[in-house]
């Protein structure tokens, strides 16, 4: 059943977005703006929650994680795709391939859980404000972040498991500009209909699973301040809103792309943008730019404190 290892292909071709040369420099212009946008923007949310002490709370610990996961989880994909756009190689080594992809899931299922375990640090908040000290402690905080990763490692690797038992003998062109599990499993030299439906439970479950825990939290927060808007709280309402937003534009892409066979439909590059690129460079913006003065960050740390010290919960911002 299995080729020998020697008939196995070296290297895949990743075609990317454009042969020629002056859509290729557009598109190397743009993806290296959004970059830079992806690596200032969470960069700077690192050092303000590090070098600030009042930043201390579990909020903007967690925030920290998710601003490291994102430049993770760009610099996976983009560094490649901007080497490619520039020299015009397309060619990536089979053992690279099987890499990028095992890092792709792996920091990509880590943010997924990261943003449930965000969901449940904003519920605790605001729907359970005097327990929020003690259910969100700092060793608690730490063991969440934890085992987001340890999820992400795990999952990642069952994916790439189930990709390297397959027989790969041509041909080699990935029709993406990365290396993922459903183009790449199309070009493998056997019946994938088994390895299809594993990998749809695995990757498509696990998305599917965390979207609905989070739009349950946010149905949640919303009830719970929705008599309160009266009372001064649009502002919490748009926010939750406006995270929706950007928990939507990672979510619903990776649901399309990996809640069915692989071979069903053909998986679009561009639908791959948004969360690959476009959802990690949002993130900084949706997350901070609520706060007055877009980056006067204590402000939620005073709104967190004073519902820990007060039975009425439905005053606090959401961030």
């Amino acid at each position: 059943m299995h080729p020998e290892n020697s008939s196995r292909v070296p290297e895949f071709i990743l075609l990317g977005f454009s042969d020629t040369r002056e859509l290729a420099l557009l598109f190397f212009t743009l993806f290296f703006l959004a970059y830079a946008m992806v690596l200032l923007g969470n960069f700077l949310i690192i050092v303000a929650v590090w070098t600030d002490p009042k930043l201390s709370s579990p909020m903007y610990f967690l925030l920290c994680n998710l601003s490291f996961i994102d430049i993770c989880y760009t610099s996976v994909t983009t560094p490649r795709v901007l080497v490619a756009q520039l020299s015009g190689i397309k060619a990536i080594a089979f053992e690279g391939c099987m890499a990028q992809l095992f890092f792709l899931h792996f920091v990509g299922s880590s943010e997924m859980f990261l943003l449930t375990v965000m969901a449940f640090d904003r519920y605790t908040a605001i729907c359970r404000p005097l327990h929020y000290t003690a259910i969100m402690a700092r060793g608690v905080c730490w063991t969440l972040v934890a085992a987001c990763w340890a999820g992400g490692f795990i999952h990642s690797t069952v994916q790439t498991l189930l990709v390297l038992q397959l027989p790969f003998c041509g041909p080699n062109t990935i029709h993406s500009y990365f290396c993922d599990v459903p183009p790449v499993i199309r070009l493998a030299c056997a019946n994938t209909a088994l390895t299809e439906w594993l990998m749809a439970s695995n990757s498509g479950l696990i998305s599917l699973g965390c979207f609905l825990v989070l739009v349950a939290s946010y149905t949640l927060i919303l009830a719970k301040v929705r008599a309160r808007v009266s009372q001064g709280n649009w502002k919490a309402l748009s926010t939750c809103a406006s995270h929706m937003m950007a928990v939507t534009l990672l979510f619903i892409p990776c649901i399309f792309t990996y809640l069915r066979p692989a071979g069903t439909l053909p998986t679009s590059k561009y639908v791959c943008v948004i969360y690959t690129i476009f959802s990690p460079m949002m993130n900084p913006l949706i997350y901070t730019l609520r706060n007055k003065l877009g980056w006067s960050l204590p402000t939620q740390t005073a709104s967190v404190r004073a519902a820990v010290t007060s039975p009425n919960p439905a005053g606090i911002e959401i961030q």
